[in-house]
């Protein structure tokens, strides 16, 4: 009998790109539905990244780069780091990918063997724990709700760690919940971290420039534990270029080199005009990145003010990325006629089905209890949607 391998099977389907799908549907059917639920910048690439791209084209760079990228790429990666960050790498540091999310994979599938305990604060991006499980370890949640602004202590740091822990997963700004880490509180868990050399860190800062508190922190700024931390980033969303697919990493010399190895035998190295398109986004002027900042920030406090008018719906306000992460545990139990809403997973749905409002349970992101909205998307859409959102929780008793 033929099957998929075993691999395969204990994959969950990304809940994500489940929801976008499930709303594409819908609009196709004639439905006016508002989508919620993507990750990713409403707002066009800019055109001086763009022209960079077309004139790659023209400039005939059109054969295989190199498998971590076009040295170009990864020397104005390195000055980033640099002067954004006060980061020092050389290029060899760097591997450039299809995406952040093929980082984050490279990494986990170099560096994790089965049985290995991979520590991941939730509420967490639900790709994380299918790629821990691709690599054959163990995922170890440890959850901060929203009174914690939903991230981790010091203290729960250290209770998760056991002798078999081999890393830990940080993202700040972070998808799903918007919440940012401060100097502060990196610096406390570091502090725990200095004390388990053999805990690698890998640092998913892909929302870096969505960030409403001003300077972005890293725990890679840490001394005590830079040798060990890989810092992971890209243009997705910073530069609204998520098609594009290009991500990349910062690491240890052999981790870069592991990734290297690993990404050579089965993708080699990323679109050649994508890459260019990169160096121009790193190269040029980062007026684009501050205005969609702004709009962002606005969108933000839009639809704080509007979610907290709903009745039972706790929300915090998020300080980067474009989601809010309200708590909607009041929800829960509830029915709409004979549908019974038994957990977030079946609120996203009854807001899809019955609100025409796109959004993704917090039961895919480790929280039960929550469910994500994306305000990457027109004022006036924010508003159209909360509004149905109001409406149709409203219905159910």
């Amino acid at each position: 009998m033929l099957n998929v391998s075993e691999r395969l099977a204990a994959l969950s389907p990304s809940e994500t790109l489940a929801m976008s799908q499930k709303s594409s549907e819908l609009k196709a059917q004639g439905i006016d539905v508002i989508n919620l639920s993507v990750g990713e910048p409403d707002f066009n690439t800019p055109d001086h990244i763009k022209e960079a791209a077309k004139r790659a084209i023209d400039e005939n760079y059109s054969f295989y780069s190199p498998v971590p990228g076009y040295l170009s790429l990864r020397q104005a990666i390195v000055d980033k780091l640099k002067n954004e960050n006060s980061l020092d790498y050389t290029p060899a540091q760097i591997v450039c990918s299809n995406g952040a999310k093929q980082a984050v994979c490279n990494v986990l599938l170099a560096t994790i063997n089965p049985g290995d305990e991979v520590i991941v604060p939730t509420p967490a991006w639900v790709s994380y724990f299918e790629m821990v499980k691709l690599a054959g370890g163990v995922n170890v949640p440890v959850n901060a709700d929203i009174r914690q602004n939903f991230k981790i202590s010091a203290a729960q740091l250290e209770a998760a760690i056991t002798p078999r822990t081999r890393a830990i997963i940080l993202c700040s700004p972070s998808n799903p919940t918007g919440s940012v880490y401060s100097c502060a509180e990196l610096e406390a868990l570091a502090a725990v971290l200095e004390r388990y050399p053999d805990i690698l860190i890998l640092s998913d800062e892909i929302y870096e420039h969505i960030n409403y508190t001003g300077l972005h922190e890293s725990i890679a700024q840490f001394d005590a534990v830079r040798n060990r931390t890989v810092v992971i980033n890209g243009v997705s969303k910073a530069y609204a270029m998520t098609g594009w697919r290009l991500g990349w990493i910062a690491a240890p010399q052999w981790i870069a080199a592991a990734c290297n190895k690993l990404q050579g035998q089965y993708t080699s190295g990323p679109s050649s005009i994508a890459q260019k398109a990169a160096e121009a986004a790193y190269r040029g002027s980062q007026q684009c990145v501050a205005d969609m900042r702004v709009a962002f920030r606005r969108r933000r406090d839009l639809i704080v003010d509007l979610a907290r008018e709903i009745p039972n719906l706790k929300v915090n306000v998020p300080e980067g990325a474009f989601y809010i992460f309200p708590d909607c545990n009041a929800y829960i139990g509830r029915n709409f006629g004979s549908r019974k809403i038994n957990n977030s997973a079946d609120l996203a749905m009854y807001l899809l089905e019955e609100g025409h409002v796109a959004s993704v349970g917090g039961l895919a992101f480790g929280a039960p209890d929550c469910i994500r909205f994306s305000y990457a998307t027109a004022d006036d859409q924010i508003k159209e949607a909360m509004s149905r959102v109001k409406n149709a929780l409203s219905a159910l008793k």
